[in-house]
């Protein structure tokens, strides 16, 4: 009678070891559907192509920007044969600090997005590696394009504050100037509102993990109080 229960026991064990292996197998391999669904995701790289050439277009206009800048300064006049005082040469250096600043934020879309979204560029150990794209994710990269974009309205803002457009009348459009302020407050709202989600979602993770490690951690602690009885 010992001999057939321990027989039926290691029966069941194998079936059991069987459909394990069966649904590993499973998992291992992506059906068609999928694995064509998961190819798709190349599609995007003619989008980050694109955006490199937008590099490169920015790349030219910061050389031409320096050009006149160059031009300018040094002789005094300006492009109106007018005299190119301070305040020109703070606007002609926030426009190129604007062309720097915005060419940081496709790279960073460029080379997140492409890590994130299509492939892995696997850089580790590698000297120039930049620091955050080591823990790069969907959340990080909203997270550093939004203060990207605070940035790039910072410069805006200032460069209106120093220049400010003005009516046909020679008054200042303070309705304009009101509106990228509230415009910049919203960015600066957004940004916040990004950082408590993801504050949030980390927070969230973290109990998920936790919990999941005290279910796998019970069995063992009801086994070993078994053996010790």
């Amino acid at each position: 009678m010992s001999e057939q229960t321990t027989t039926v026991h290691n029966d069941n064990h194998h079936g059991d070891n069987h459909r394990d292996d069966y649904r590993h197998d499973r998992r291992q391999s992506p059906n068609k559907l999928g694995y064509a669904l998961f190819l798709s995701r190349w599609l995007q790289f003619p989008l980050y192509v694109g955006l490199i050439v937008a590099q490169a277009v920015y790349v030219w206009r910061f050389v031409l920007e320096t050009k006149e800048l160059a031009l300018h300064g040094f002789s005094g006049l300006g492009a109106d044969g007018g005299s190119f005082s301070e305040s020109d040469v703070m606007l002609t250096v926030l426009q190129l600090v604007d062309i720097v600043m915005i060419s940081n934020l496709l790279i960073m879309v460029i080379v997140g997005g492409y890590e994130t979204f299509v492939s892995k560029i696997r850089l580790k150990g590698h000297p120039d590696e930049p620091e955050w794209l080591a823990h790069v994710n969907a959340n990080v990269l909203k997270a550093k394009l939004a203060t990207a974009i605070i940035g790039i309205s910072s410069i805006h803002l200032l460069r209106t504050f120093i220049k400010p457009d003005r009516l046909a009348g020679g008054e200042i459009d303070v309705t304009a100037v009101l509106w990228q302020a509230v415009l910049h407050a919203l960015f600066i709202a957004s940004a916040i509102g990004l950082a408590a989600v993801d504050r949030i979602m980390s927070g969230t993770e973290d109990m998920s993990r936790q919990h999941r490690a005290g279910i796998h951690a019970e069995p063992e602690t009801v086994s070993t109080k078994g053996n010790l009885s």
